[in-house]
């Protein structure tokens, strides 16, 4: 049996650990709330959320990355005469 105060003492770090953790997913729900009420505020005002989600997304990435793919879909359309 590990010795007791090893044992309190490794509780107490992942007691603070678990607590820290569910905390930020807290956070995390109060976020995703508030991300949830913009969207909802700019579609009441006639903004496309869905496009709106896709340049968000396409912010984040890097910008050579989304040229380079945003040229091989402008390659792919023209094949299918898309574009």
């Amino acid at each position: 049996m590990p010795n007791d105060a090893a044992y309190n003492v490794a509780a107490d770090e992942l007691r603070q650990f678990i607590e820290q953790f569910e905390s930020l997913e807290a956070e995390k729900k109060d976020i995703a709330e508030q991300q949830k009420d913009i969207m909802s505020e700019a579609k009441a005002r006639g903004y496309d959320t869905k496009v709106m989600k896709k340049i968000i997304a396409m912010r984040k990435r890097d910008k050579n990355d989304l040229a380079e793919e945003e040229a091989i879909l402008d390659i792919y359309k023209a094949a299918l005469g898309m574009g």
